[in-house]
C-alpha cells in the first residue's frame, strides 16, 4: 500500500537554511560580506528546494510504501 501524506510548515524550510549558515565564517571577509553571502546562498537554496520538492516553500509531499519499508520525498507536480 503507498499513502501519500502532504505536510505544511511555513517556516520549517527558512529556518533550517537559517541555520545551516550561523557559523559560516571566511578568513579575510568581514561580517557585512559574510552576512550577503548567507543571504544570497540562502535564497538559492530555498529557490531549489521550492522547485524541486517545497510547494509555495511550505508544503511537503512523502509517500510511503508500507510494502516496501519506505518513505521518498514527492516532486513538485507529483
Amino acid at each position: 500500500m503507498k499513502i501519500k501524506v502532504t505536510m505544511k510548515d511555513p517556516d520549517t524550510l527558512q529556518d533550517a537554511i537559517i541555520d545551516a549558515f550561523k557559523n559560516l565564517s571566511i578568513d579575510g571577509v568581514n561580517d557585512e560580506e559574510i552576512e550577503a553571502i548567507r543571504q544570497r546562498r540562502g535564497e538559492a537554496i530555498n529557490d531549489m528546494a521550492t522547485r524541486k520538492w517545497f510547494e509555495y516553500g511550505e508544503y511537503l509531499t512523502v509517500e510511503i510504501d508500507t510494502e516496501a519499508q519506505t518513505c521518498i520525498v514527492v516532486p513538485n507536480g507529483g
